[in-house]
């Protein structure tokens, strides 16, 4: 499902800043999507860890051909050897079941975070082993579709500012703000649009 504000934020995004309109119009037949369960989408983020796209893609689709049915009650009962036999390093292994034991025992409310402002949601998800900010911001992102989310810790996202508005020098955090700022209230598109521009799939979680 596309975010129902994905295509005023490309209108916005395309009048306010000329690489993103070349952009957006170079990726015009793709947006974000998210695939509607919360588990699977902060599942995702932490097999996405610290590898690419491609390699992350590769890694679950082996979990989900091991495992068909991806819930909280299935990564907690598979053995770690099994889960290992995928790809995941022993660290990852622990945070997917850290997540399972986090969603099973309800100490994530997901009926309560349509309400909560994005901060609020963060500090919550960083509860869980293995999630820091990145990957909740990616799940504000992904999940949750929120608008205005920068991830200022990124790589592709700092790699993608650097080639497309600084000639491919290095940016600090204080920079990818200052670039940011004429994005917002649609920082999670502009994002989106920049890491596209990187990858030959398009980023999902």
């Amino acid at each position: 499902m596309t975010p129902a504000y994905w295509t005023q934020a490309t209108r916005e995004l395309a009048a306010r800043d000329a690489v993103m309109r070349q952009l957006i119009e170079q990726f015009a037949d793709a947006s974000l999507e998210s695939r509607g369960c919360a588990f699977t989408t902060l599942a995702r983020s932490i097999v996405g860890q610290q590898i690419s796209v491609k390699a992350a893609e590769s890694v679950w689709q082996r979990v989900i051909a091991t495992i068909p049915e991806i819930t909280p009650h299935t990564i907690a009962a598979a053995e770690q050897e099994l889960l290992r036999s995928c790809g995941l390093s022993a660290r990852k292994v622990t945070y997917l079941q850290d997540l399972s034991r986090h969603f099973r025992e309800g100490d994530l409310n997901e009926t309560a975070w349509e309400n909560l402002d994005d901060e609020i949601i963060i500090k919550q998800l960083i509860q869980v082993k293995g999630i820091g900010r990145w990957t909740a911001e990616m799940f504000l992102i992904f999940h949750l579709h929120r608008p205005d989310v920068l991830p200022l810790d990124d790589i592709g996202l700092q790699r993608a500012i650097s080639l497309h508005y600084f000639d491919k020098q290095a940016v600090d955090k204080n920079t990818l703000i200052e670039t940011a700022k004429p994005w917002q209230p649609w920082r999670s598109v502009a994002t989106w649009y920049l890491w596209r521009s990187l990858d030959p799939l398009p980023v999902a979680y």
